[in-house]
């Protein structure tokens, strides 16, 4: 079997995106078996990644290899997003995602390690309600203290956020723009029209239900997953 054939096999199989050294860890006793030390097994392994990737970039490929949360994983390509989805959508039930949640996030991927006042002086509102269920999408989790009194909860997002907008890393976020596009794609948002007089919520509100779409600005935001 070939190396590109082993490299497939292994992405294709993990359930998370799998580092080079993990993946040159798993095919080190084949490949060290024709010489090469560790540098050259990783370069040999890096290169056929490359080709690999190469390969599924082709228009006959739905999927593609990329590199995602710091590993490789195999994913379908943008062109295909609305079949895919429209296909997960058939399976389960969305989680949803209020637009103050997703406010929230975003003022913590721009901002982090970033604190609960700091968040609700940029918003303009209190976010602690909201904090609770972006921990609970494991979409952000705690990093630390901040050197202040009180010392506050810093924030920060995870390897989940990662995976769910299809970022290498933090460093990758796009403009504020298109990091809503990417919400849009990435969740498969769908505005509804909001209840006759439903009035402004507060975050201070307990954190939102599965099943509950806060409104905001005379609309809700249903944030869906499209994995």
């Amino acid at each position: 079997m070939s190396l590109k054939a082993k490299l497939e096999a292994i992405i294709y199989a993990a359930e998370t995106p799998i580092s080079l050294d993990q993946i040159v860890q798993l095919v080190r006793p084949s490949v060290a078996a024709e010489g090469p030390d560790d540098a050259e097994t990783k370069s040999q392994v890096r290169a056929a990644l490359e080709e690999l990737a190469a390969e599924y970039a082709g228009a006959d490929h739905g999927v593609e290899v990329r590199q995602v949360a710091g590993g490789y994983r195999i994913s379908t390509k943008p062109e295909q997003h609305d079949l895919v989805r429209a296909f997960a959508k058939s399976l389960k039930p969305p989680i949803r995602l209020s637009l103050p949640a997703l406010e929230t996030l975003a003022v913590i991927a721009y901002k982090q390690p970033v604190t609960v006042p700091e968040i609700s002086e940029i918003r303009g509102v209190d976010s602690n309600g909201v904090i609770a269920t972006l921990l609970d999408r494991k979409l952000i989790t705690t990093s630390g203290r901040k050197a202040v009194i009180g010392r506050p909860i810093l924030y920060k997002t995870t390897k989940e956020f990662l995976l769910r907008f299809g970022l290498k890393d933090v460093d990758e976020l796009p403009s504020m723009e298109e990091f809503e596009k990417l919400v849009s794609e990435s969740f498969q948002s769908d505005l509804l029209p909001a209840e006759d007089g439903a009035a402004h919520t507060s975050d201070q509100n307990p954190p939102e239900s599965d099943n509950v779409d806060s409104t905001e600005n005379g609309t809700a935001s249903e944030i869906k997953t499209a994995s």
